[in-house]
């Protein structure tokens, strides 16, 4: 089994070594598993030394110059030579336990794909409620996939076209939607992951504030798609503040 881990990356040189570091450590201590890996890192038109430093780390390199998640997600998976592909944002980090799960979920020829249910690197006390709903009842019961850790047959994800490249935030959760629509006549499924949570970052909350990552989150449960396609009211993915 080969599996592709694609790393979409804009301005991340703060974080961008701790990320892959923890994800190579993560590989080097997996019990006797069977596995090929890439590692591909896609620079998705970034201002400072991300491409760099995810160089240097070990990462193969790929360059999308549109500035948008759903295209260098995409970007990475057309180079991509895996059997599975592994979508790690570069704000997350992986343990080995997370990659054993993972790997046990496909070697069970039961699944189409996955997310995980997520830990945060700190919880604000605003965001306990709305963050412990989401990893309980949204994340678990909806099938909610977060893009800060997602894996998929790549089989499948070329055949239901990856990434919607007309959105430029909620695509992990229509690629949920797209692994299921997939898999379901085939008898396979969506795994949640729960028993090892990749970690991830709340750094928006820290850059932006609470208020604004509240009502934007609130826009787009009530109008996703219009909410999604418009990239102008989505600072918070792109303007460049890590």
């Amino acid at each position: 089994m080969k599996f592709s881990i694609i790393v979409p990356a804009y301005n991340e040189a703060k974080r961008i070594e701790t990320c892959l570091g923890h994800l190579c450590a993560a590989l080097r201590s997996l019990p006797g598993a069977d596995l090929d890996c890439e590692l591909i890192v896609v620079d998705n038109n970034s201002t400072d030394t991300t491409a760099e430093l995810a160089r240097r780390a070990g990462a193969r390199i790929v360059f999308e110059p549109v500035n948008q998640i759903s295209r260098a997600r995409n970007s990475g998976a057309a180079l991509a030579t895996g059997d599975w592909l592994l979508f790690v944002d570069a704000d997350t980090l992986v343990s080995s336990g997370t990659l054993s799960e993972t790997i046990v979920s496909i070697k069970s020829r039961k699944v189409v794909g996955g997310g995980a249910i997520l830990r945060y690197d700190r919880t604000p006390r605003f965001w306990k409620t709305l963050l412990f709903v989401s990893n309980r009842v949204v994340i678990p019961w909806l099938r909610w996939t977060a893009g800060c850790y997602l894996f998929c047959r790549s089989d499948a994800f070329r055949a239901f076209g990856g990434f919607d490249q007309t959105l430029f935030a909620g695509e992990d959760v229509e690629f949920g939607r797209a692994m299921r629509r997939w898999g379901r006549p085939r008898g396979l499924r969506v795994a949640i992951l729960r028993r090892h949570p990749p970690i991830t970052s709340i750094r928006k909350i820290d850059l932006y504030g609470s208020r604004e990552i509240f009502l934007l989150i609130l826009r787009w449960l009530l109008f996703p798609r219009r909410t999604g396609q418009n990239k102008s009211a989505l600072r918070v993915f792109y303007d460049g503040r890590r």
